[in-house]
């Protein structure tokens, strides 16, 4: 026997550990790096969104202040209108935002709410003195060819407020930039007042927020693989230790195997030659309980043939009986001979009827039949029907006549005759009153499943399956051999490939027999 593995055996899980142990860190590096980024590129869209919603809050609070200023100087003033429009210019053109000098408020004085060409004038607009008191048009488009004055417009007759980004000329810059603005219309003076942000301010805000957060989490990425290398050294120190135990232990139980591998193969040699013998004797026993299950069919058979032919022997009986009486009495004429002869003949028809049946039913056939459920069921109840009707045990059969099968016809029978057997025997030992064994099929794309229900009270033993093992049986010794159930499991599973259940029911037993359907040769 070959020991260079073993031998070697402490170098393999050492190196084999250290490759996948740093492939491991290397793998959860990586992914963490990427994830890291993943999460920061989520977090910096969360936070532009969410920067560019407090810029929006913002833009609204300053106009909705300015409004309510006006709004304030309205009702504390008695000027007319024409005075407080002129303050409020001047107001809104000395507003000065410290913190982004790029903001300022600006005015639309309105003459058509639809828009349009000259739907206003330009009141107020630090930011483009020369466009103040000029008419302003709703069909004036950006860098962009967006008309952002009609789109605003279009917001307020609807909602009275609009937010719209477009490109402007943004104070001391002659390149146009993109802009921010919240509108929002008053109608006292009949003003749209307006405040915007530039992009590029936020823009600039949101960068400086950015290089913070890459520097923060680049800080964290290379403590953490750091961690991970640490770990990694740790690690490689501690199965090098490990390794070096290994070796002891090896040293230790290396005679023990090469001692037990000299034994193992004794003992597989002796064990191959026991199984061998154990299969042969297993099938030697399988014959033997098939060779029993056929006398226990033809001692079945014989019963019930006896029973069949009990009433016609009765007949014949009384047949013989009348002439032989007419004849005592010198009264038997040519006519009652014949009419006699004539019942007699048709009696013994039917005894040799029914031994045709029995013989073709016990024929055993190799090949698979088709052929109509119903009219197979019919067949075995016609065997058994003496003896059910003797224990006035009512069979119910509610089965389609259209439902076709193709197995072998005889052990599909046989398995039907060895469960209503099973259940007659159970409902004449428990002394069921109202018998009764009902009889009912199932079809569907894949199986035809035959159910049989008894009324005997069910299947008391655990686990259930237990009654489909040989020699296994409930009843007295002389009147059951516990190897019908099983034959009948072995003649669905393995002779038809189909499955044998058995479960308890509110009042008994039900057995199904599932038989599975051949598929198309196309």
């Amino acid at each position: 026997m070959n020991y260079s593995i073993e031998n070697n055996l402490s170098k393999i899980i050492i190196s084999t550990s250290i490759i996948i142990m740093s492939a491991m860190i290397f793998a959860i590096s990586y992914f963490y790096v990427q994830n890291t980024y993943d999460d920061f590129e989520h977090d910096m869209d969360k936070f532009v969104k969410d920067y560019y919603d407090e810029e929006k809050k913002g833009l609204k609070k300053e106009v909705n202040t300015v409004i309510d200023i006006l709004n304030y100087n309205i009702a504390k003033s008695n000027v007319n209108d024409e005075i407080l429009k002129h303050d409020a210019i001047q107001l809104l053109n000395n507003i000065n935002f410290e913190t982004n000098k790029s903001n300022y408020f600006f005015v639309y004085e309105i003459d058509n709410m639809e828009g349009g060409d000259d739907f206003a004038k330009m009141v107020v607009n630090p930011n483009r003195p020369d466009l103040v008191g000029t008419k302003i048009s709703t069909n004036y488009e950006d860098a962009d060819g967006k008309k952002f004055r009609d789109e605003f417009m279009s917001n307020i007759r609807e909602n009275g407020e609009s937010y719209s980004i477009y490109s402007y000329k943004k104070p001391d810059i002659t390149s146009l930039q993109y802009k921010l603005s919240y509108f929002k219309y008053f109608d006292r003076f009949n003003w749209v007042i307006a405040l915007g942000v530039y992009t590029d301010d936020i823009e600039s805000k949101i960068a400086l927020k950015k290089v913070a957060l890459e520097n923060k989490i680049k800080k964290q990425i290379n403590q953490n693989i750091v961690l991970f290398l640490m770990f990694l050294t740790v690690a490689i120190v501690v199965l090098f230790t490990i390794s070096y135990k290994i070796d002891d232990i090896l040293k230790k139980y290396e005679e023990k195997v090469r001692k037990y591998a000299n034994d193992l193969e004794t003992l597989n040699a002796n064990l191959e030659k026991e199984i061998k013998t154990q299969i042969k004797e297993s099938r030697e026993k399988e014959q033997i309980l098939i060779q029993k299950s056929k006398f226990i069919a033809l001692g079945e058979m014989i019963s019930n043939i006896a029973h069949q032919w009990r009433q016609p022997l009765s007949e014949l009986s009384s047949i013989f009986m009348f002439i032989k009486f007419k004849y005592d009495l010198d009264a038997l004429d040519k006519k009652t001979i014949q009419i006699k002869s004539n019942e007699a003949t048709k009696v013994l028809e039917y005894m040799s009827q029914t031994i045709d049946d029995f013989r073709n039913f016990f024929l055993p056939k190799k090949d698979k039949e088709e052929f109509y459920l119903y009219k197979a069921i019919n067949s075995v109840i016609s065997i058994v029907a003496s003896g059910l009707s003797n224990s006035n045990i009512v069979v119910e059969i509610d089965i389609k006549k259209d439902i076709l099968l193709k197995t072998f016809l005889n052990e599909y029978q046989q398995v039907i005759l060895n469960i209503l057997k099973n259940a007659q025997d159970i409902l004449i030992e428990k002394d069921i009153k109202n018998p009764i064994i009902k009889i009912y099929a199932k079809d569907n794309d894949h199986n035809t499943i035959l159910f049989i229900e008894d009324n005997g009270g069910g299947i008391l033993v655990e686990p259930k399956n237990k009654i489909f093992e040989p020699y296994f049986t409930t009843k007295d010794k002389s009147n059951g051999t516990g190897i019908g159930l099983y034959m009948s499991k072995i003649i669905v599973e393995k002779n038809m490939k189909g499955k044998l259940k058995v479960d308890n029911i509110s009042f008994g037993a039900r057995f199904a027999i599932y038989i599975p359907k051949e598929k198309s040769k196309s």
